[in-house]
């Protein structure tokens, strides 16, 4: 895959951010913890939802189409690709982001001090 893919769908995924996202952003954009985060970060072939580069963790917010079949493997797949570069790979579902956000945010910013 080139390049520029990945690029040209992390610009689109921000653009077309979802509102769990935009929460969460929200929060993160304010370097919680001292840590720098970035949203829709392109990372090989994938498209992060958050990654934070110094803690070399990735954040995915997951939503109903997490349940659909074959979504599982995909996620897998794809978080078992991040590890072996060297990510550490979080996931939340969406509802959490507006139920408990604060413990969303404290979670993260554990896991990459402990990074």
């Amino acid at each position: 895959m080139s390049r520029r893919k990945p690029i040209a769908a992390a610009r689109r995924l921000r653009q077309d951010a979802t509102r769990a996202e935009r929460r969460v952003w929200s929060f993160l954009r304010q370097r919680p913890g001292g840590l720098k985060f970035r949203r829709q970060h392109p990372i090989g072939p994938y498209v992060a939802d958050f990654a934070c580069a110094e803690a070399r963790l990735v954040v995915e917010l997951d939503g109903a189409s997490h349940l659909e079949a074959g979504a599982a493997e995909q996620d897998q797949r794809r978080t078992a690709w991040l590890e072996r570069q060297g990510w550490l790979v979080v996931r939340f579902w969406n509802p959490q982001s507006f139920e408990e956000v604060d413990g969303i945010v404290a979670a993260i910013v554990e896991r990459a001090q402990r990074s």
